[in-house]
């Protein structure tokens, strides 16, 4: 019994690292099946997971009443450093490496060891993700310098006021004052800028982009309440940045400094030479902003640049954004999963760094702004809002069709389905170790294992 309490806790606590960080809920799943499995709870366990809490239950003797053990999903900064060891430890104890109690171990190691980075240099990472992307959306100097600057400010706020324990919808709120008015400063200079496009670089990273592909992909898998839970989190991240806003270009008006004319959500076109630096910039400080290793962020680098390449070349041969998007998303899946292998983390710590330059976080607070201002402008919103869905649909599913057609195929046709159950962005691709299916082929001699 104390080995079986032991072992359902390890299992969610390594569910709720999985969620915590941003793993999806079929993979948290998964892993927790197969860790499950291979420590002996192969039949009567059952495993949920929603937006907020994993819970996972034994039913040990049919006579008895069912063990039934919950951990709560609380904290929700993405660290893909433990990411990165949370699968080392599970792929290790499916070799055969650890044991429960050394694995329970290295579990308690993980979550105790401080992030490896300094933390003025995640400041400076966030910067240098926001002043990339202001760069590839068509921005001068000014305004890469007026993004680089917001995002700092706007990272400190909200990490003095989570300090606080404010709930993320008024963090987003401040983050839009915080944007708006720098975008208000920079317009009352003698300069020729856009001031709809400063306002556009200065809240990118407030923008709920990976949540709202997350939650897609969520619902593509099946698990349609996280999904769902999970877009409405990105829908109020994003009403917080509108109000934020909206709150600072009045106050800007109320003191002289209006900006005129605001388009929000208002991008350009740079080069194809820019977007590829650009972009590839972004994914690289995006990464180490969450912490992934070092090793993998120049293979983060090219990835991001040249799935950003291949969307705007997509786009300019005359096919649709969700098209471009699919095309997109299709070549970064099928690249990270063999990319992750070499470097050593698990594909999600490649494939998220890479979408960021190409998720529709604009194209969402572009619609509901529009969706606010009512009148006329609510059919351009519920079009923005369309679009949207559509390219993070677009993004979800090309990601997942790219797992899939990566993933070697080396079995027969009637274990191809078997083989390929996933796919995995992180954990294994089968809920079966090899140490587990080597001890029931053990079990069962070579006559049944023939059969089977």
């Amino acid at each position: 019994m104390k080995e079986l309490n032991l072992t359902i806790d390890l299992c969610l606590r390594i569910g709720e690292m999985l969620l915590s960080n941003g793993a999806g809920a079929a993979d948290v799943t998964a892993t927790m099946r197969a860790v499950a499995q291979h420590l002996g709870l192969r039949r009567h366990s059952d495993i949920d997971v929603t937006f907020t809490q994993v819970s996972m239950s034994y039913q040990y003797d049919a006579a008895e009443p069912t063990l039934v053990m919950i951990r709560q999903v609380a904290q929700r900064t993405i660290d893909y450093d433990d990411l990165t060891n949370v699968d080392h430890l599970v792929r290790d104890l499916l070799a055969g490496e650890l044991d429960l109690y050394l694995a329970r171990t290295r579990m308690a190691t993980i979550v105790s060891v401080a992030p490896p980075t300094r933390r003025w240099l995640i400041t400076v990472a966030t910067g240098v993700t926001c002043a990339s992307v202001g760069l590839f959306l068509g921005g001068n100097w000014l305004v890469v310098l007026s993004a680089f600057v917001a995002a700092m400010a706007i990272d400190q706020a909200q990490l003095l006021l989570a300090r606080q324990r404010l709930p993320l919808f008024y963090l987003q709120v401040v983050g839009g004052i915080i944007a708006s008015l720098m975008a208000v400063a920079v317009a009352a200079l003698p300069l020729d800028v856009d001031p709809s496009l400063v306002v556009t670089a200065n809240i990118v990273m407030l923008l709920a982009g990976v949540g709202f592909m997350g939650a897609l992909q969520d619902a593509l898998s099946g698990f349609y309440l996280t999904g769902t839970a999970r877009i409405t989190e990105a829908i109020m991240a994003t009403v917080g940045i509108v109000a934020g806003v909206s709150g600072g270009l009045s106050f800007g008006a109320m003191v002289g400094l209006d900006i005129g004319t605001y388009e929000p959500g208002r991008s350009g076109w740079q080069g194809l030479g820019v977007l590829i630096l650009g972009s590839a910039l972004c994914s690289a400080a995006f990464a180490f902003s969450v912490y992934a290793p070092r090793r993998a962020l120049l293979p983060i680098a090219v990835i991001g640049g040249a799935s950003s390449a291949a969307y705007r070349l997509v786009v300019e041969a005359g096919m649709e954004r969700p098209l471009a998007a699919a095309v997109a998303a299709f070549f970064i899946g099928v690249v990270s999963y063999s990319v992750a292998g070499r470097v050593r983390v698990p594909p999600l710590v490649v494939v998220v760094p890479a979408v960021v330059p190409l998720l529709p976080g604009l194209t969402i607070y572009r619609g509901l702004s529009l969706l606010l201002k009512g009148g006329e402008a609510t059919s351009l919103g519920l079009l923005a809002m369309v679009t949207a869905a559509s390219v993070a649909l677009a993004l979800a599913a090309g990601v997942i069709l790219g797992e899939f057609v990566a993933q070697p195929v080396k079995r027969e046709a009637r274990r191809l389905e078997q083989r390929l159950a996933g796919p995995r962005l992180v954990g294994v691709s089968r809920a079966r170790s090899r140490a587990s299916e080597r001890e029931r082929r053990r079990r069962l001699g070579p006559r049944t294992e023939s059969e089977a």
